[in-house]
């Protein structure tokens, strides 16, 4: 199916997705691999949530964030995943004009929630390291839920304008996107505006929420590794930090693409469209995927409770 790359439209009713560009006729290979991403993310995460749940002794801060982690991955891979197949089964490529920013809302929203999730996860790891005889006084159940309900909100409100301001813009160019999905920068090229306003407000999403999640989780992990090196013994100091293990991968799999994507949409203009696209993707696909899997094996509790529950079915 051939699209008309120009047209005379102001507000759109529908875009359309190409999927990813220059590998249309390997759609439906593509799709095997995408596919299983989904499945695991899904049956991943679902599992640590029925584990920590029916699990009393796993009911403690760290296995609470862990589940906070869970529902957002599956919100972020569900808010994708399902769209992008469709496209590669299907060759369904429109999407309507509010399904569109109502996407990337909930792309923007879920991915801030998981760099602010994973800031507090960090804050746990530096209490139960740095004060391990306050954890428990200092981290209780009431202050869980309030972290959890305040990266809610935060990220809930900031991300709002988003989609309000990709709304005020006419689109005279084209309807189409580059992409699987809507992404928050692709549509804001198709505005035929000045909208140096997402720049700016994009500018100030990055560094002063997912910046500052990062300072901290940073300044966490400075004061944690101050207590590691006070240790007497080697094997205490590799015990101890064998605990942050988990989280360490859950932050590397979550920050490092993003990193990637950002150096290569910024400076890697002789690189294909289809690396973009697939770089892109990857940074929304994976931290769902990888992190149930990272966690089961590295968590020594959970580890021991799946094996059980494999075991008794």
């Amino acid at each position: 199916m051939s699209y008309i790359n120009a047209t005379d439209f102001t507000n759109p009713s529908t875009f359309i997705l190409l999927g990813i560009p220059g590998l249309e006729t390997a759609h439906v290979w593509i799709s095997i691999p995408f596919s299983a991403i989904y499945a695991i993310a899904v049956l991943g995460n679902v599992t640590i949530l029925i584990i920590v749940k029916r699990e009393p002794s796993l009911h403690e801060p760290m296995y609470y964030f862990l589940c906070m982690l869970a529902v957002t991955d599956l919100v972020l891979s569900t808010s994708t995943l399902p769209k992008i197949l469709s496209i590669f089964w299907f060759n369904s490529r429109e999407i309507d004009f509010n399904a569109c920013l109502t996407q990337v809302y909930f792309i923007q929203c879920f991915a801030a929630i998981e760099s602010g999730i994973l800031a507090a996860m960090a804050f746990d790891r530096y209490v139960a390291i740095c004060h391990p005889l306050r954890h428990s006084t200092i981290l209780t159940n009431p202050l869980v839920a309030k972290i959890g309900l305040a990266m809610l909100l935060r990220n809930a409100v900031i991300i709002l304008p988003y989609p309000f301001l990709l709304r005020q813009w006419p689109y005279c160019r084209t309807n189409i996107i580059p992409e699987p999905y809507c992404v928050h920068i692709a549509v804001v090229k198709l505005a035929c505006a000045d909208t140096r306003v997402n720049s700016y407000y994009g500018l100030f999403v990055l560094f002063g929420v997912v910046g500052l999640d990062m300072i901290f989780i940073a300044l966490s992990y400075l004061q944690i590794l101050r207590a590691i090196f006070n240790l007497p013994t080697k094997d205490a100091r590799l015990k101890t930090f064998l605990t942050c293990g988990s989280h360490l991968c859950a932050i590397g799999i979550f920050y490092i693409p993003s990193v990637i994507y950002s150096l290569i949409y910024r400076f890697g203009q002789n690189f294909p469209q289809h690396v973009h696209v697939l770089f892109g993707n990857m940074h929304f696909l994976l931290p769902p995927m990888l992190n149930p899997i990272i966690y089961g094996v590295k968590t020594k509790q959970i580890r021991a409770r799946l094996l059980g529950l494999v075991t008794r079915k």
